[in-house]
């Protein structure tokens, strides 16, 4: 038979052989390697060995076993997460068979965890595999139901909008609550305005007229309330600390049902000289019969027109030290005198107003520093000048649909109203947030003139902070006949301080 030509002759076969050589000892190598590697990983495990000897175990801080990508805990723990979120689908779904599976193993893992954090040792690959085989069957089992990565995230989102709403409404009582309680007069107060409004019916004395104040030498301050305790205590928590308290004047304002007993009060105390006059809000024809402290306090030139400059107290302070320096300071043609509280990020103008509104937006910068209300300088000549009384009826009635700001304190209506007419004060005039604030510097305290149970924990109330309570409860008068006749300010069976000391 004829041999072909060289050029038609099959390649030699020898490079192949080479090539399979080659693969052959590679893969010799990587069994060799995955042998060695797995003949470790045994060895590493904490269950028991071949050799039938337990190994030496040491405790082992459950939280760095989480954090370990190789630890059954981490496994286990990983799988539980993926679980409930599969097994809120499964309810929905109305596959309760498998809803009440998944529980299972989720309560068994957690035994499983829970067990291995008490006796401080891992958890062990004969411990962990029946747990997280069963439970990644039912993953599985989930998944072929149709429970994919988007269904789950959309039904979770749901979850997570219908829990906030939930917690939003559960703010928005608490909230709610927590204001009745500390707008709702005590009982002991109560008692107290009861008893003094026998005394005064039954004593001709207690009845006389009182003289308006309208000398303006006198250093004159304003306290709008219709709680008797606390007036009680910001007068005399000021001229206990006044160089001159016969200096000083104070206009209270009342409503119509505090006002004989508040009249009493004041008729039946000294107050070291002070000069005190005790008026209902009826008697303003100016504030159109709104008995509301909240108001009285834009309307302040027209309530005492032959007042030039006074100083206004809210009824939750107390007064620390001698505030004479006030009237003479210097507002530099301005018209209020406050303390800013732009120092906390949350005392800025966009945090009380709606700056979505044009109206707002186009006349006031978002980041302007406010100020507080509770201890304020007005001079009344230029609030006059200006006619910023007028300015706070235009923002009120702007914002008659409640689109301009929600709050129905007075400090949004009072930043648009003394805007760019305000002069900031020292801050050691005025300390705010003793009534919700447990960490206040105690040093700023000590050097406060003035410091505000601004919050909702007021120191006539049970729920007052117990650290801050003894700075108002040192200016009552513990002696009074009248408070001995009431109860108790805590209770007897109350752990807090009493008001009476016997």
């Amino acid at each position: 038979m004829r041999r072909k030509g060289a050029e038609f002759r099959r390649p030699a076969r020898r490079g192949l052989t080479a090539w399979i050589w080659r693969l052959l000892l590679i893969f010799a190598i990587l069994i060799a390697v995955i042998f060695v590697i797995r003949i470790h990983w045994e060895d590493s495990l904490p269950g028991p060995r071949l050799s039938g000897r337990e190994p030496k175990s040491e405790a082992v801080d459950p939280a760095t076993e989480l954090s370990s990508a190789t630890s059954f805990s981490r496994q286990l723990v990983d799988q539980m997460t993926l679980a409930k979120a599969y097994l809120v689908l499964a309810k929905e779904q109305g596959k309760l068979t498998l809803a009440m599976d998944l529980s299972s193993q989720i309560r068994n893992s957690q035994q499983l965890l829970s067990r291995a954090a008490v006796r401080e040792r891992p958890i062990t690959h004969d411990e962990a595999q029946p747990v997280i085989t069963k439970l990644a069957q039912l993953l599985l089992q989930a998944l072929e139901s149709h429970f994919d990565i988007a269904t789950t995230l959309v039904t979770l989102k749901h979850h997570i909008q219908a829990l906030e709403a939930r917690v939003h409404s559960g703010t928005v009582q608490s909230a709610e609550f927590g204001k009745q309680v500390s707008e709702s007069v005590p009982k002991h107060i109560h008692c107290l305005s009861m008893n003094l409004t026998v005394d005064y019916l039954s004593n001709p004395s207690l009845q006389k007229s009182q003289t308006k104040i309208l000398d303006d030498g006198l250093l004159h301050f304003c306290l709008f309330s219709d709680n008797l305790l606390a007036a009680s205590v910001v007068v005399n928590s000021t001229v206990s600390n006044a160089v001159h308290p016969r200096n000083i004047a104070f206009h209270v304002v009342t409503d119509s049902a505090s006002f004989i007993a508040m009249k009493a009060w004041f008729a039946m105390n000294s107050f070291q000289g002070c000069n005190v006059e005790v008026r209902s809000v009826e008697e303003f024809s100016c504030l159109n019969g709104s008995p509301s402290p909240r108001v009285m306090r834009f309307f302040i030139p027209e309530m005492f027109p032959s007042l030039k400059k006074v100083v206004f107290l809210d009824d939750d302070v107390v007064v620390q030290k001698d505030l004479s320096g006030l009237f003479s300071m210097d507002l530099h043609g301005n018209v209020n005198g406050a303390v800013e509280t732009c120092l906390e990020a949350f005392h800025r103008y966009n945090k009380y107003l709606n700056f979505s509104d044009p109206l707002i937006s186009s006349r006031f910068d978002p980041q302007g520093c406010g100020w507080a209300f509770g201890m304020n300088v007005f001079d009344l000549v230029a609030w006059r000048k200006a006619n910023l009384t007028e300015v706070y009826r235009f923002w009120e009635e702007r914002n008659s649909n409640g689109v301009l700001w929600r709050s129905n304190g007075t400090l949004a209506a009072g930043l648009l109203t003394f805007h760019g007419r305000t002069e900031p004060l020292d801050r050691r005039w005025h300390v705010l947030g003793l009534g919700f604030d447990p960490d206040i510097d105690s040093r700023l305290i000590e050097s406060a003139a003035v410091v505000h149970f601004s919050g909702r924990m007021k120191p006539w109330l049970k729920i007052s902070l117990n650290k801050y309570r003894p700075l108002w409860d040192r200016y009552l008068d513990h002696a009074s006949v009248h408070l001995r006749g009431c109860p108790n300010f805590f209770g007897k069976n109350s752990r807090e301080p009493e008001l009476v000391i016997e």
